[in-house]
């Protein structure tokens, strides 16, 4: 076999991302569709936000939970997610899953009721990073 490994354009990538979603529709049988996004809206400012998407099995993927520093440890990270979880369920999904930095979440995350799934250190640029679920 004869191949080479090329640099993909956009069409060449959707093209690819069809097939997978073509191929995925063997094991998976019903529509993923939804995503939540919410904000806190303070004094004209957003100060705060969740993303995030459905994926496969009815699960919902947060790619971003956000709040400014100064409003950090008053209740918003908890409301914001108190408020995804209410809609996830809404949409139908089952289970929650989000990943995030040493520096980040990882004790926010564990008080919400989400349970560490997977971590690695990366020692030679001084990061770890954490995975969770939350069945809801």
């Amino acid at each position: 076999m004869n191949y080479e490994i090329i640099d993909l354009n956009d069409e060449q990538i959707e093209n690819l991302e069809t097939k997978l979603d073509e191929y995925d529709r063997n094991h998976i049988n019903y529509k993923i569709d939804g995503n939540i996004s919410i904000g806190v809206l303070f004094d004209g400012k957003i100060i705060a936000g969740v993303n995030a998407c459905m994926t496969a099995y009815k699960i919902l993927y947060v790619s971003t939970v956000y709040v400014d520093e100064e409003y950090r440890d008053m209740g918003i990270g908890r409301k914001l997610m108190e408020t995804v979880e209410e809609k996830a369920l809404n949409l139908g999904v089952n289970m929650i899953r989000l990943d995030t930095f040493g520096w980040q979440g990882v004790e926010f995350y564990k008080k919400l009721g989400y349970e560490q799934v997977g971590s690695y250190m990366n020692e030679t640029d001084g990061f770890s990073e954490y995975f969770f679920l939350k069945k809801i």
